[in-house]
């Protein structure tokens, strides 16, 4: 596989694709420390200790290494660093050869797949808890903006996650996804039938308060930081959330129109205008 240069070093830290086996299976222990571990998934994956699905083998895996710190018998990079973030990347031109992208299992993506040029599906992001810090996620940025524009990719695309399955715990944070961040119709996808939840949980106005507190102290409970991030570059939402009980998560669809971003997020996020 072709390397992107995704390099980026501070303070011990590199993001780029992973080299080879070694940091993907150690990607795939991270995973399964953050998700089953700390977040309560339960996966039923067939390696002990791992989050392993059918996409991995297809997939580009973005990996945050730590240079500075040993290896810790559960997984370490090339050179001795230790795998302590990780993204899965999935463009169309790779999934058009293996049966397709993930999201679809939960959502009808048509309208995004009927986008020209290339498309990219984002998921199984997470860093470890002692590197979760703007440093961290700022290479993750930096990874995923050299890898679209190595690529060309138009739009990006994913399930981004809220902890948990109580959607009435979470109609806050739905809502205000719903009623300000839903996709314009041409880029709406909807969750399948069988799957659909209703977002607009709240009544329209009773979120007005929050509408304009998008900061960095997370304007409404259970939006994380990585979807907001998203947000902020001009993202939207699908129609319609699903409750995905393997992994003890209620998702959307997130939408990222690359090509259209404007503004002094996207502007920080592509790196390629001048003063950027």
């Amino acid at each position: 596989m072709a390397q992107t240069d995704t390099s980026s070093l501070a303070a011990g830290l590199e993001v780029r694709l992973a080299a080879g086996a070694d940091e993907v299976d150690a990607a795939q222990a991270l995973r399964y420390r953050v998700f089953h571990e700390e977040l309560g998934a339960t996966l039923s994956g067939t390696v002990p200790g791992r989050d392993v699905d059918d996409f991995d083998a297809v997939c580009d895996h973005l990996v945050i290494l730590d240079h500075d710190a040993a290896p810790d018998g559960r997984g370490g990079g090339r050179g001795g660093g230790r795998v302590v973030g990780t993204y899965r990347l999935l463009r169309r031109s790779v999934a058009d050869r293996h049966g397709g992208f993930y999201s679809a299992a939960e959502f009808d993506i048509a309208p995004l797949l009927a986008r020209p040029g290339e498309v990219l599906e984002l998921g199984r992001s997470c860093i470890d808890p002692g590197y979760r810090t703007r440093a961290a996620m700022q290479l993750l940025w930096r990874g995923i903006s050299a890898y679209i524009l190595a690529h060309d990719v138009s739009l990006m695309f994913g399930c981004a996650s809220l902890p948990g399955t109580d959607v009435e715990a979470l109609a806050p944070a739905l809502s205000y996804l719903h009623q300000h961040h839903l996709a314009p119709p041409a880029l709406r996808a909807r969750a399948l039938p069988h799957r659909h939840v209703a977002m607009d949980r709240l009544p329209a106005g009773s979120l007005g308060a929050v509408a304009d507190r998008m900061d960095g102290r997370a304007a409404v409970a259970g939006l994380p930081p990585l979807l907001k991030g998203y947000l902020r570059l001009g993202g939207f939402v699908g129609d319609g959330a699903v409750i995905d009980h393997d992994f003890n998560t209620t998702d959307v669809c997130l939408i990222v129109p690359v090509d259209e971003l404007t503004g002094k997020y996207a502007r920080h996020f592509l790196n390629r205008l001048p003063g950027a």
